[in-house]
Formats: C-alpha cells, structure tokens, sequence
C-alpha cells in the first residue's frame, strides 16, 4: 500500500522521544516507558542532555547527535522550549511531530507562540499532533505516544478514535474492556493536522470497521465533507459526539480549543447528508461502536427481545415505544417453534418472555432464540437480562447468546436493565466472542435504533432521485440582478418573482402604486385579497400594521390602502388570500464552512409553541424532503387530524426539493432565503411571503 501523508505521525519507522526523563511518575518518563514497554518495532531515540541512559537505553543530547534521521520526533517539553525544539526537528528533517504543551507562553510577543508554530509547520509541510493533546496510540502498531499512564491493556480491534479533548481521549481508550481499538488521537488544537486528516487515514487502513470522534469543531471543512464522503464510499460509518449546541457550550468550545464550536443545526444537517450517527454523551457513544466494531450489518426488517423477565420486558417495551422502535411481527412458522419450547403460559411472540421453570432452560431458551434471529422479519436482537460473573442464569444466557451468534450473521447483543453490574469476566468473553454487551435498556435500544437508521441511510443512497436542474438562462439572470442588488434584501415582490421564476409556486399578486392600479389588481386577481406594504426597506410588515387580510369588498379596500399610503407610502402589494391551510415555515442559510441548508418548520405560531424544525444539506430529493417532513410534530397535521382534511403533502415535498436547488444554485449568490409561511391545503402548497438576502461579497484582501 502506497505511503499514506500521515504514516510518517501515525506509523513511523523511527521516532526521537525529546524531553525524556528518568524522574518517576513525569511527563517525560511516563513517555519512555510506554514506548519502550511497547512491541512498537521501529527504532527509538532518546532526547535529553541530563541523562546518559534511561531505562537502560542510551540517551542522547540532542536531534542532531542521532546517529540516523527519524520520522517522527515527539517534543514533551514546557512551553518556553517548543518554539527551538519544533525548529531542531524541522533542520533534523523529521517529516512529524507530536507537542503536548498548551503553546501559551504568560508574557509573549506578537505573532504568539501558537501562530508561530502553526506558521513554521505549516512553511515546513510537517504533520504535528497537538499542541495541547494528549499524543496517540497506533494499537494495531504498538505505538503509545503518550504523557499519562494508560491503561494496562487497550485492546486492538477496528474503532479508530480521534478526540479534540484529552479528557474525551482518555473516557474511551483507558476504560473498559468491550472496544476494540486500532487508533486513538488526542487531536488537540490541530496546527497542522486536524480531525479530518485523522479521518482520511483511518479509512486508508485495512483494519478499520467503524470512527469514533469527539468533535468540537471543525478546521478544514472541505476535507472534512471529503473525508465523510470517502467513509460512505467505503461503507465506515461515523460516529460522532458533537459538543458545542448551546451558546456557553460554543464560547466554552472556543476559550479550550481556540476554535468556533460552529452553528449545530448545520451540524445536524451536515451529519444528516453523510449519514453520521450523532450520539448526546459517551454511553450512547460507546453502545453504538459496540455493535458496529463487529461489522456485522443489520437486514432488512426489525427488532426482536427476549427476556428472562416479565418485568423487564415491560420496561423495555414501554422505552421502545418512546424511542419509536418497532418490534418485529413473527412469522407463524417462528411462533410455532417458540410455542413447541416455551413453558405453558408463556405467549410466543416478540418481546418474548423465555423464562418459566428450571427444566431445561439452557436449551429452550437457544431454541427460541435461535427462531427468533432466524426470523425473515427479525434485523437484530438482544437478550437483556442483568448479568454477573459466576450466576448460573448469566452464564447459561452468555452460552446462549454466544452459540445463536456463531449461527446467525445479523447483529445480536446482550444489553442489561442496570449499569452497575459486577460482570467483567462476562463482558471481556462477550468481546473475544465478538458480542456486545451494552450497559442499560435505554442505551441498549438506542444503539440499534442507529443501527436501524444507518442501514436506511444506505438503503435510501441507492434509490435517490437527482435534484432538479434549474434554467441556466434564468439562473444567469438573476446572478446578475442580486449582484447588481444595493440594499440589504430583495423586497417581497421580487423574491416572489424569482421564486415563482423556478417553479415554486406563489400567491397570484399584483405591485401597485396608486389606487387606480389597485383597482385594477383587485379585479384581475380577485376577492377576498391581502394587501401589504411593500415600501423599500420594510421587511417586518405586520410590526407595522402594514398588512391587511381576508379584504372582501372594495370599499374596505381604498379605507386599508389609504391608510398604508398616509402611514407608509404608496407603493403596496395585492395578492390572493388562500384558503385555510397548515402554515409551514421554510428558510435556508448559506452556512460559510459548510454551503446552503434548507430549515423546514412549524409555521406561524406553532414553530415558536412545538420548537418544531428540521434540517437537511442543500439540494434534497424527494425522499429527503419526505424525511424531513416526516420528522416534524406538524407532519400530523399534515396527515388530517381531527375531522380535518390532509393536505396536498407533495405539493410541500415538491416546494421543498425546489427551494433547495435554488439555495444550491445560488449559494455564491443569496445568504438567506425566508419563506414564511408557506401555506399548504387540499389543492396545493403555495408560498404567501418570501424574503431574499443576497450574499455580501468578501473582501479578498
């Protein structure tokens, strides 16, 4: 396999350890031991002129006293040393390097320490580590490069790990004994190297099976999106836990890392499009690379339980139904073998309460097990239990579990009701029999439902139908117009027009100027009317008491449009008032790292009552239109509820997949598209206000 840019970081053949230290229990020493404790079968060197040898290995005084040039130089110095030391490896001509110090020095110049490193990496093409990490683990390589003791075994498997917190770096990699890993990366404040070259070698490797990230943000978006992209070409999903939702978690993302956390509902959408799984904290984490490490993919179909507890069936049940997790529907060949093993009383279906009596409950419950999984309709399953080391009913359940897992190749687990279990043996032979064992129904429930939805997301990717092509004259127009454009947004009018320009539909509405225009609009398009202020410049029109609506007679007409030009001016908006409909709200962003995402939300007051939205990268299909719509609480509305009739749905579906291409298409061109509400009936879906803000141009200087 051709060299990848990061081996020389991640897989070197040599590597100088500078700051090493022979006093017990530091930074320094902690180092040298990891890596000559290590089977890392490169060649190590030794860097500080205090000592002759550590740990009985010769140790040199400086870089350039090497008897050989290394790949990789690991600086584990303080603060006021690494601006020389980054220098030394760079003459050395080392092509990496890994720094732990923060980069903060109490009284410095300008450019700071940290700019000055960047800028000497960055001049040198050198791949660094840090500042301000915690180092790597090569496992599949046995290479430790670390200042704080780990753990006694991290056991090799396929997760690559890569945090932007030493914290996050130690949860995962120092605890437990059911991930298997084969990288671990303390990032740190990425230099010159960030998350998204991490990524990039990870799916290089042979052993790789699924990516774990602790993100905080992200530095290089568009190797980032490439990164993501090369995982879905390859079939690696992505987990990720995103930190920095709320504002202090954004200001706190930015006084550790010096970095904007970034704007999370373009994460979501971001994340949505690639098909990553975000997970909310490290149990959820944990529980969803636990079934992935072991490669094996969920099938068509859905969720089978069983139980050695009525009670804990129950529970499961109940937090099934609140997590939207469907149970399989048995066929009856399957019902026939669990009635055939089941003990009198016991009904055969899925949840499925195994445990009656004694007799022979090893064996029945691997029969029914075993129909379960064997199931067409069953996906993946678990038997949840609360297991312990050494208890008769744990060990013959792990048995169980352990024979059905050699017979089935879809995902089965052991998941618990309670977390604090004395169960390592257990979960250390689960892991070697490539098992998960998950900690809690809640977390146990979830990682299938990722499970689940991942296996949609790639199903979905190979019946997606292309966005729609806008008209390349039309496009060209208006480029030209919103380039030429002064104030700060396009009036209503015009942004209806452009709309209506690429096949969104729109309210039929008239511009006028004086009363007699009014007239004539009045005529043309029909009562009852809406008229609005559409004076420049006013773009919250009912803060003003600019808009009038369900207009029915021409007399109130001239009193309303007397009024707007007394008040505000002449020039107003006529336009057709629609039939009672669901209000939604649509709106897109041209989000500057990332590109255009579409909102789709709760119109009028429903989106502040429901906080009811979701997002998507720009353009949608169809489908993704459809799942944004069906996530939504309004989607209920939507459907016909309480003796109303449902909407035009596709109507919607077709206005947004065209807002999308439109915020595409112009996303060098327009920063925000508003269009609230769009009101959706029986017959159609039409928008009623729209707001266009054209892109800023950037100063390129």
């Amino acid at each position: 396999m051709a060299e990848h840019r990061l081996d020389p970081l991640l897989k070197p053949a040599s590597i100088a350890l500078v700051g090493v230290s022979a006093r017990a229990d530091s930074p320094g020493h902690t180092l040298v031991r990891m890596v000559l404790e290590s089977d890392y079968a490169g060649d190590v060197y030794l860097v500080n002129p205090r000592y002759p040898e550590i740990l009985g290995q010769p140790c040199h005084s400086y870089l350039e006293s090497l008897p050989a040039k290394v790949d990789h130089v690991v600086i584990a110095l303080g603060n006021q040393h690494l601006e020389a030391a980054l220098k030394a490896a760079i003459e050395h001509g080392a092509r990496a390097a890994t720094i732990y110090s923060s980069g903060v020095l109490e009284q410095d110049s300008e450019p700071n320490l940290v700019q000055r490193l960047t800028s000497m990496a960055k001049t040198a093409g050198i791949h660094i580590c840090g500042i301000n990490g915690m180092g790597f683990y090569n496992v599949g390589h046995n290479l430790y490069a670390g200042i704080f003791p780990r753990a006694a075994e991290i056991i090799k498997g396929e997760i690559s790990y890569i945090a932007q917190s030493g914290s996050a770096f130690t949860t995962l990699c120092h605890n437990g004994c059911r991930l298997g890993f084969n990288l671990c990366v303390s990032s740190g404040n990425e230099i010159s190297t960030t998350v998204a070259d991490y990524l990039d070698w990870s799916l290089e490797q042979d052993d790789i099976r699924v990516i774990g990230l602790f993100l905080e943000t992200v530095r290089d978006p568009t190797a980032f999106v490439a990164a993501l992209e090369k995982a879905n070409a390859k079939n690696i999903p992505v987990v990720i836990l995103k930190i920095g939702k709320s504002p202090l978690g954004a200001a706190m993302a930015l006084t550790h890392t010096g970095a904007i956390a970034g704007n999370h509902a373009v994460f979501q959408a971001l994340f949505k499009r690639y098909g990553v799984i975000e997970v909310d904290d490290f149990d959820e984490m944990a529980s969803i690379l636990m079934l992935l490490q072991s490669g094996r993919e969920a099938a068509a179909g859905r969720f089978a339980a069983a139980f050695e507890s009525g009670g804990f069936r129950e529970l499961v049940t109940d937090e099934a139904f609140e997590l939207g997790i469907e149970f399989a529907q048995l066929e009856d060949a399957t019902r026939t073998v669990l009635q055939q093993n089941l003990d009198p009383g016991l009904k055969p279906e899925n949840p499925l309460d195994v445990w009656g009596s004694h007799d022979r409950f090893e064996e029945r419950f691997e029969a029914c097990m075993h129909a379960l999984m064997h199931d067409p309709n069953v996906a993946a399953g678990a038997f949840i239990s609360n297991y312990r080391d050494g208890y008769y009913l744990s060990e013959a359940i792990f048995r169980v579990i352990e024979s059905v897992s050699r017979k089935t190749g879809k995902p089965v687990a052991l998941g618990t009701c309670y977390s604090d279990l004395a169960n390592a043996a257990i979960c250390r032979r689960a892991h070697a029999a490539g098992i998960p064992v998950i900690d809690g129904a809640h977390n146990t429930l979830l990682a299938f439902r990722h499970l689940f939805h991942y296996h949609s997301f790639r199903q979905a990717q190979t019946s997606d139908t292309p966005s729609p092509r806008l008209d390349s004259s039309k496009v060209s127009t208006w480029k030209q117009k919103l380039t030429a454009h002064k104030s700060e947004s396009l009036g209503e009018i015009e942004a209806l027009t452009m709309l209506a320009d690429f096949a969104l539909p729109v309210v039929s509405h008239d511009t006028v100027s004086n009363e007699a225009q009014l007239l004539i609009a009045a005529t043309k398009i029909g009562y009852p009317l809406v008229l609005k202020t559409a004076e420049p410049g006013i773009n919250h029109k009912s803060d003003l008491n600019g808009v009038f609506v369900n207009i029915r007679s021409e007399a109130d007409l001239r009193d309303h449009y007397r009024d707007l030009c007394t008040r505000l001016g002449p020039t107003a908006l006529v336009s057709q008032m629609v039939d009672d409909g669901t209000e939604i709200a649509l709106g897109t962003v041209n989000d500057r790292q990332f590109g255009p995402i579409i909102m789709v939300a709760a119109g009028g007051i429903l989106v502040e009552l429901l906080s009811d939205r979701a997002v998507a990268m720009c353009p949608v299909s169809p489908r993704q239109a459809d799942e944004i719509l069906s996530s939504l609480k309004a989607n209920r509305l939507l459907m016909g509820v309480r003796g109303k009739p449902a909407v035009n749905r596709q109507a919607l579906i077709d206005a947004i997949v065209s807002l999308s291409a439109i915020a595409y298409e112009f996303r060098d061109s327009i920063a925000e598209i508003d269009i609230n509400p769009i009101l959706v009936n029986s017959q159609q879906a039409l928008a009623v206000d729209a707001l266009i803000v054209p892109e800023k141009p950037t100063n390129s200087c």
